[in-house]
């Protein structure tokens, strides 16, 4: 923290950075809205919008169909396994009585009899046997619905992968358009806030041109980069190599500038360096321990150090008055008060 910087003037700083983050969270929930709402101008499509119609209505309208009689049979087979078992139960029943009688009928018993109770026990197997025939037509027809149902969802399923297929090309295509209007609506607002750091970043209003750069930041590598196609990664990694790039590029040229820049500044004289060495720059880098010049590192603590050893800017002097030693750069005396 800035020792030569009034206490209200850090309050103000810190309450003015608040302001920023305020202002970057409000711009961001807008921001966020906005994106979010992108994929909205854009027709939303499913599987059904690209099936064929024509070819694939009628079939789906059989299948119904032939699930409605596949219920109905089953529905009569159950019927007529019942049947089927009373007609067995009343045979064995009727068997089982005609066993016993002929077992115990004597031989004087009437031979009508004998025919009409054999009669009567091939009546009863007929019955069982169309029984056993409905059951076998029954399945017979189940056997050919299956059948037909089989070649029907074979031909349907080809019909709905061909949709599919065009839908998942059509959703491609869509992500793609929606990433082009995320990338056109954060692209300007990364490069108005590149200008405003470049520009703006130190005027009166910082507080808002630091929110907006923040803001800028976010819609772009929060928003933004999270939408980026893949295609197996390569673009990720094509942008990513990109920005690095870029990035990289800047800082070298400003590490460049900088050097050049301290390099013109230590081979100008003290008293130019020392007019253009704000106040509160000095003192902030002093209390670093550092030289408010060429910002490398000295022994402040060292009371024969007056000097900058690296660029020979004169870092204490001597009071006028009371000849204190005090900080070069401070406006008054820190013993007397006198003016510096």
């Amino acid at each position: 923290m800035n020792k030569g910087v009034r206490l209200s003037e850090k309050w103000f700083n810190r309450a003015l950075w608040m302001v920023a983050i305020i202002f970057a969270m409000f711009l961001t929930g807008l921001g966020k809205n906005i994106i979010g709402d992108l994929p909205r101008v854009e027709t939303s499509y499913t599987t059904e919008h690209f099936v064929n119609h024509r070819e694939i209505d009628p079939l789906r309208a059989e299948l119904k169909a032939l699930s409605r009689q596949h219920q109905t049979l089953a529905d009569q087979l159950e019927q007529v396994n019942l049947q089927l078992i009373i007609r067995q139960k009343d045979y064995q029943a009727a068997r089982t009585t005609f066993d016993n009688w002929v077992s115990a009928r004597d031989v004087t018993d009437e031979v009508d009899d004998l025919v009409g109770r054999t009669r009567t026990l091939d009546t009863l197997k007929k019955l069982e046997r169309d029984a056993e025939r409905a059951i076998e037509d029954i399945q017979q027809k189940q056997t050919d619905i299956s059948q037909r149902e089989n070649q029907l969802l074979a031909q349907v399923s080809a019909l709905e992968g061909l949709a599919r297929q065009q839908f998942d090309d059509e959703y491609e295509d869509k992500e793609m358009r929606v990433f082009l209007y995320r990338l056109l609506l954060t692209l300007p607002l990364l490069a108005l806030a590149a200008w405003l750091f470049v520009q703006q970043r130190k005027s009166q209003y910082w507080p808002f041109v630091w929110g907006f750069i923040i803001f800028a930041l976010l819609a772009f590598f929060v928003e933004l980069v999270p939408y980026l196609p893949d295609y197996g990664g390569y673009v990720r990694y094509i942008v990513g190599i990109l920005l690095t790039v870029v990035g990289g590029k800047y800082a070298i040229t400003a590490l460049q500038n900088y050097l050049e820049q301290q390099k013109l500044a230590e081979s100008q004289p003290e008293f130019q360096r020392r007019e253009k060495l704000g106040y509160d720059t000095a003192l902030a880098r002093l209390a670093k321990s550092v030289c408010p010049g060429c910002e490398r590192n000295v022994d402040l603590k060292n009371e024969s150090n007056d000097f900058c050893t690296h660029c020979g800017i004169c870092l204490h002097n001597y009071c006028s008055a009371c000849h204190t030693r005090k900080n070069a750069f401070a406006k008054f005396c820190h013993k007397c008060g006198a003016v510096a």
